[in-house]
């Protein structure tokens, strides 16, 4: 599929940005979406967290961490929405939409340093965790939860031409794949042993986030849902 370019300025009746219509709609569906994203997260990462510490899991502390990455990054565009709805000018929108798509990408690539770091230390010192019913609990919720919240958010990201949006709906993408991961992980150490099942996944995972990093500061498409 190919990129949303924004349009220019000059160019600005393609953009409906007033008041009134299906792009005001629009707007507060994707504010509901991210106010609802902010609030699983950060239920998420405090439960996730507390199982992590409580098995001595740095997968499970990991995905606690990446909740609040996920947090911060739905908050950006809770700012960006807002800005959008006080200011219905083009050029406004636009400069508020190039800021934060880049702290979107931002967030996406510090999140991949910390998974890439916390994965590669759990390998090299084959930290084994124990098996975690909240951890396997949250992890399985998170998969529905964010499945949905990606799929909703990169369809109101792609209606109103907002690539800062679509990146949104890639970092929960990415969390919906740290969830996977994080599941067979703790269910392949469970019933096999195999430790490292869950470290290498996440090595895959940081790849993938760094890839997504980049499209969004790039201004490119996201991955598709």
């Amino acid at each position: 599929m190919r990129g949303i370019e924004l349009p220019v300025v000059e160019d600005a009746a393609h953009l409906d940005v007033s008041p009134a219509g299906d792009r005001q709609q629009l707007l507060g569906r994707g504010l509901r979406l991210e106010f609802v994203s902010i609030g699983w997260n950060l239920v998420e990462g405090v439960v996730a967290i507390a199982a992590g510490i409580a098995a001595g899991s740095v997968a499970l502390v990991g995905f606690g961490v990446d909740s609040f990455v996920e947090s911060s990054s739905a908050a950006v565009i809770v700012w960006r929405i807002f800005a959008e709805m006080r200011n219905n000018s083009a050029a406004r929108v636009q400069s508020v939409e190039r800021i934060s798509q880049r702290l979107v990408a931002t967030s996406l690539v510090l999140l991949g340093i910390y998974v890439m770091y916390e994965s590669v230390t759990a390998l090299a010192w084959q930290e084994r965790p124990d098996a975690s019913l909240p951890g396997v609990i949250i992890a399985a919720l998170s998969l529905t939860v964010m499945w949905w919240l990606a799929r909703s958010i990169r369809s109101v990201g792609q209606q109103l031409h907002s690539h800062s949006i679509e990146s949104d709906s890639a970092q929960t993408l990415a969390c919906w794949w740290m969830s996977l991961s994080l599941l067979v992980g703790l269910t392949l150490n469970l019933l096999f042993g195999w430790w490292w099942a869950d470290p290498a996944a996440g090595i895959v995972i940081s790849i993938v986030v760094f890839r997504e990093g980049w499209n969004s500061w790039q201004g490119k498409e996201c991955c598709g849902l």
